[in-house]
């Protein structure tokens, strides 16, 4: 074998090597499944708690609106809802006015995911999604939302009833 083929055969060993070391990196670095579990699990229950503080001040603010806590397969939140009857012009009509907000459950896209759906008077005002990887989420950018939303339900509210 001459001197080259020896430099060769060592330079691809460093090489693979090299690779090896690489990705082994990686993988120390990379989450496991049920770090993710615990990720979001802490990210979701203060922004569970802060949905449930902001949708609990409506009724106070609408009198006939009713808080309930949501729990379930859809996710943890909060909504706040009411049903009111409309007799104009000899039609007695239900109407329906609802806001929820949820943190959806944890799943293997390893995302944060806030929904809220805001209904008034029956017609659905807004149907809104905000996610961030779960390894990136930010929660003060949830947080922040979590109040526009619901600021711009009760102004949509006022301004509908």
């Amino acid at each position: 074998m001459s001197d080259f083929d020896e430099r060769l055969h060592r330079a691809i060993e460093r090489g693979n090597r090299h690779l090896a070391a690489q990705e082994q990196a990686k993988q120390a670095q990379a989450m496991t499944e049920e770090q993710f579990k615990r990720l979001h699990a802490q990210l979701r229950l203060p922004l569970t708690e802060h949905i449930e503080r902001c949708l609990a001040r409506l009724p106070p603010n609408f009198p006939g609106f009713r808080f309930e806590t949501v729990i379930g397969d859809r996710g943890w939140g909060a909504a706040v809802s009411r049903d009111d009857v409309s007799l104009g012009g000899g039609d007695r009509r239900n109407l329906f006015s609802r806001l929820e907000m949820l943190i959806r459950p944890f799943s293997s896209a390893h995302v944060l995911e806030l929904t809220a759906r805001g209904t008034i008077r029956n017609k659905e005002v807004y149907s809104r999604t905000h996610y961030q990887i779960l390894s990136e989420a930010d929660p003060e950018t949830f947080t922040e939302l979590v109040d526009l939303w619901v600021l711009e339900y009760a102004e949509l509210y006022a301004s509908k009833r």
